[in-house]
């Protein structure tokens, strides 16, 4: 690593197999005290960030912190989704059950680079709601050479109903280049069953025979649920998170007890 990037990054304790812990230096400080390009540069090098004892910033404020690191996406609730269970949800994303990986941005023109969650409200002990994020460059990296061919030779297309901030028909390639590290990731959003989530996602795989296509879902499925490639973070009120959206790919494992979580979340273009 460069040293002067390695001088940039935040001070912290590293966790497994990825990503690092920052606590608060001293007490009343919030988000806002910490230089937002320590903070990306921090994410990029560690690809998962978590802070603890910092205060959490409102809107306006959350808004014009991350603006200083470069555009955000937006959609039609505006720029912050509150992520929260709700009653009567008409999309997966907000019931009790898991959500299988996925990465942000998919249906959009420009994938975020980073997305930031602040938990205004934590997960009892025990009671699920664990956001887990599999490092899809380290799992194409390990991956035996005639498999890595296979996914360069595959490409999803994917469909689902438009019944949340995003929804339609995409396609893309299982492999992309990172566009910051050159390194090679995957791309990939997990089948949603229709009788088991309320907006199904119907994948067609392309390229490879049918056989071997069968070979594409069952060798992701088993490799980005290693153990070995995943960190799974569970939520503690006032916990700021910030997730390298290229390298990782990130789902949820089920609520088993209280659905009382309540995060916001903010991407950067």
């Amino acid at each position: 690593m460069n040293p002067r990037l390695r001088e940039a990054l935040l001070e912290g304790t590293d966790l497994a197999p990825f990503g690092r812990l920052v606590d608060a230096p001293a007490e009343g400080m919030t988000l806002a005290d910490v230089p937002v390009e320590r903070l990306l540069a921090t994410t990029l090098s560690a690809k998962v960030l978590v802070l603890r004892g910092y205060g959490l910033l409102d809107v306006p404020e959350l808004e014009r912190y991350c603006e200083a690191a470069g555009e955000l996406m937006r959609w039609e609730f505006g720029t912050i989704l509150d992520l929260v269970v709700q009653d009567d949800p008409k999309n997966y994303l907000f019931d009790s059950g898991d959500v299988p990986f996925h990465w942000d941005g998919a249906w959009s023109e420009r994938a975020p680079r980073f997305f930031l969650f602040q938990c205004v409200q934590g997960c009892d002990p025990g009671a699920g709601g664990e956001t887990v994020f599999s490092d899809a460059t380290a799992v194409y990296r390990d991956a035996p050479p005639a498999l890595r061919d296979l996914w360069a030779r595959t490409t999803v297309t994917y469909r689902t109903d438009h019944l949340a901030h995003y929804g339609g028909t995409m396609s893309h390639p299982v492999l992309a280049e990172h566009p910051t590290t050159g390194e090679t990731t995957i791309r990939y959003a997990e089948p949603l069953d229709p009788a088991q989530y309320r907006n199904p996602l119907f994948l067609t795989v392309e390229g490879p025979s049918s056989e071997e296509a069968v070979q594409v879902m069952a060798e992701l499925s088993e490799r980005l649920h290693d153990p070995r490639y995943c960190y799974e973070h569970a939520w503690r009120t006032g916990d700021i998170v910030v997730a390298e959206n290229h390298a990782l790919l990130h789902g949820r494992n089920r609520f088993t007890g209280s659905t009382n979580r309540h995060m916001q979340r903010i991407q950067i273009i």
